[in-house]
């Protein structure tokens, strides 16, 4: 999700934001509804089992963050948060056909569904020691934030559910979702939504720290590898044939000139040619030439605009080397989308980002609107209410080997993401 993040030893909000704040006035009777909710006996005594299950907490997280998770091997730690979740007193619990873990908490109507979320993967590779290290009160692992941290908010959320046994209106699924990071392109919560997205009424991501930031504008993006492909040969014996790095030169050229004009106005819209190889050896003429590019919009017109310009360029390039061509066979050209994350927006007036801004204003942060690129993602761009909010504390470092989380008030984020779902699920009467 990615950025504020980018860079060392920034607190983070949110992975992969493009912090583009909105302003937007809570209305009264959400306000109204929040301070309602949070005043309920039973809601206050889940405050309180928050406050006492503190030590408890943060073994739950040191306990998940020790499990490693890297891109597309996520099953471990699937089946450990699984465990966690059945004990917590989840109904059912399952892991389903893409690696999710699901966990099902019925409501006394059922008339509606609403998810909450947090990612099981990390962008740390297989092998990565992700031990937890401590430094005073702050946490050090890869991952112990990003998102370890939204897993075991949402695991206490259900644990307090389930002690002071409060029963909502409608079904609560907590969900473990695979994929969200890098070329894991969403799959987990694209897969949920193409299975379950019917009963779906209402999305909350948890992903972040601190309890300001509410995201209800997905980030879209597309990522291609490009490959150009040619015979290859000896760079002196074999002079003449057309050469695939000469052909990604141009295509790079072509795109990176009118993609620069195109994003000088008009909705933010980024690109970055960001990997590149090919070629074996210095006396050799490459058989191959590849680039990764990474584009990225919350305008879907402006997204597809960007994709027109480099599939324009690339066809040009191939065109106009294989025009040089002395002997041997043309190029081709291989163009692979290795990412399509959608984009969209969930409007402010909706009741879910409403809720959402009144809990930020009442636990005493300032809510921010954001954009970014996360799990909520998938459900904005089909039209499902979605947010995605932090968590709590705050932390560091993320993607880095050295993030850290720290617990500064994290116990807010608990209730944070308690009184938005039960807000949105309704309490039964």
């Amino acid at each position: 999700m990615k950025s504020a993040f980018f860079c060392c030893f920034l607190l983070f909000t949110f992975p992969s934001f493009l912090h583009a704040q909105e302003s937007v006035a809570v209305e009264k009777r959400y306000t109204d509804e929040i301070k309602s909710l949070a005043n309920r006996s039973v809601v206050k005594a889940v405050f309180q089992h928050f406050a006492d299950w503190e030590p408890q907490t943060k073994q739950d997280l040191i306990a998940l963050t020790e499990t490693p998770a890297p891109p597309f091997k996520e099953t471990a730690k699937a089946k450990k948060y699984a465990a966690m979740l059945k004990e917590a007193g989840a109904d059912s619990v399952w892991i389903d056909e893409i690696g999710n873990v699901i966990a099902k908490r019925k409501g006394r109507s059922s008339r509606k569904t609403v998810v909450v979320e947090a990612h099981l993967d990390t962008v740390f590779p297989e092998g990565t020691d992700v031990k937890v290290r401590q430094k005073g009160d702050t946490l050090y692992a890869p991952g112990v934030g990003d998102d370890t941290r939204g897993l075991v908010a949402i695991l206490t959320v259900l644990k307090g559910l389930e002690k002071a046994k409060i029963e909502t209106d409608a079904d609560v699924w907590f969900v473990g979702a695979v994929g969200e990071e890098g070329l894991g392109d969403l799959r987990g919560v694209k897969h949920l939504f193409k299975t379950h997205g019917s009963k779906i009424n209402s999305y909350i991501a948890v992903d972040g720290d601190g309890i300001s930031e509410i995201v209800h504008r997905g980030l879209g993006s597309y990522r291609y590898r490009i490959t150009f492909k040619g015979s290859g040969g000896h760079s002196y014996g074999a002079f003449g044939i057309v050469n695939p790095h000469s052909a990604l030169g141009k295509a790079i050229y072509y795109f990176t000139g009118e993609a620069d004009k195109f994003t000088r106005q008009g909705v933010k819209t980024t690109y970055s040619v960001s990997v590149i190889g090919g070629g074996t050896s210095v006396n050799a003429i490459p058989y191959e030439s590849w680039m990764e590019i990474d584009m990225r919009s919350e305008s879907p017109e402006r997204l597809k605009g960007i994709d027109q310009l480099l599939q324009t360029a690339v066809q040009r390039a191939l065109k106009e080397e294989n025009s040089l061509k002395r002997s041997g066979p043309d190029l081709t050209v291989d163009v692979k989308k290795i990412g399509d994350r959608p984009s969209g927006k969930t409007e402010p007036t909706v009741p879910l980002v409403q809720r959402a801004m009144a809990v930020s204003t009442f636990l005493g942060a300032v809510p921010k609107l954001d954009v970014s690129s996360t799990n909520a993602n998938t459900p904005i761009s089909l039209g499902v209410p979605a947010i995605t909010i932090g968590s709590g504390g705050v932390g560091g470092n993320v993607h880095a080997l050295n993030e850290w989380w720290l617990n500064d008030k994290g116990v807010l984020g608990l209730q944070n993401a308690l009184l938005v779902l039960l807000a949105e699920a309704g309490i039964a009467k």
